[in-house]
């Protein structure tokens, strides 16, 4: 494995605007844009309904309809021809973007869906369930007979999915730990451990070098997930002020920076690398 630069870390800036937890975040692909939703109703909703935007104009496009439950993870697909969403309802669906159509019904989960994620080729999808198990569907053959394989190994409810850039997958679970594993041969690679509450939301960088957890705890961890080993363990606390403008300009030196929400920040929820890995944003309770 190739040595790597001492892991720096620091505050960049501040976003206060949401009136509720930040549950879940998103970089564009070319990581000047940030997309945040919150439990304040801006971009999540509970109405059982699915909302398709045009963000340059902040036009809704479509409403998906389908769900019979509040609909708890979305995820487009590399390509953004597919979205697939899941829910309380233990339903996967998966809708075709342009249209708004629905193209197929994935049946499976005996709990309630929580997470989601596309291979990086767009070949599976991978759901994470309240029953403890993660499924990889295979989307290359017909409906309604889609293979999928079962990965059994958490003892808690699956609350995070993430693959990565060469197709390792990882999980979180409320058991507290995350799981690396190899999808091809439907094997575990590792185990990380030291979160000491239920991990919400992992990332890997995009050099597939590290990988990020954010925990109920107010904990951020970074881990090497090669070796298992946690890199640093960052605390959201509580700020008063955003930081100057010259220290704004330093996280152009640091390989990995923080950025906080603003408040008290007491639960992280969910966690994201920036396209070059530089930043990493942080969405929390306030």
């Amino acid at each position: 494995m190739n040595s790597r630069a001492p892991l720096s870390v620091g505050r960049v800036t501040f976003f206060g605007r949401h009136r509720g937890e930040v549950n879940c975040s998103a970089f564009s692909p070319d990581g000047q844009t940030l997309l945040t939703a919150s439990e304040d109703g801006y971009l999540s909703s509970s109405d059982r309904t699915i909302h398709l935007w045009d963000l340059s104009r902040a036009e809704c496009l479509w409403v998906l309809k389908g769900h019979q439950r509040s609909v708890e993870t979305l995820i487009f697909s590399p390509d953004s021809r597919q979205l697939a969403s899941g829910g309380w309802d233990k339903q996967v669906m998966l809708w075709e973007v342009q249209s708004g159509h629905k193209l197929r019904h994935l049946e499976g989960h005996h709990d309630s869906i929580q997470s989601s994620d596309f291979s990086p080729n767009a070949n599976c999808l991978a759901t994470g369930s309240w029953d403890s198990t993660v499924r990889i569907w295979d989307l290359r053959v017909g409906t309604p007979a889609v293979f999928h394989q079962e990965l059994e190994g958490h003892s808690g409810n699956i609350s995070c999915l993430c693959y990565s850039l060469s197709g390792l997958l990882g999980s979180g679970s409320w058991d507290k730990n995350i799981h690396i594993w190899k999808p091809n041969t439907s094997s575990l690679m590792v185990q990380l451990k030291g979160h000491v509450a239920w991990v919400n939301s992992i990332a890997f960088s995009p050099d597939e070098g590290q990988l990020a957890s954010a925990s109920y705890s107010g904990t951020i961890k970074v881990w090497d997930y090669n070796t298992g080993k946690c890199l640093e363990t960052l605390k959201v606390r509580p700020v008063a002020a955003a930081p100057s403008e010259g220290s704004r300009k330093d996280f152009r030196t640091w390989s990995l920076v923080l950025c906080f929400w603003q408040g008290f920040l007491d639960v992280a929820h969910t966690c994201a690398f920036t396209r070059q890995g530089k930043l990493l944003v942080s969405g929390a309770a306030i």
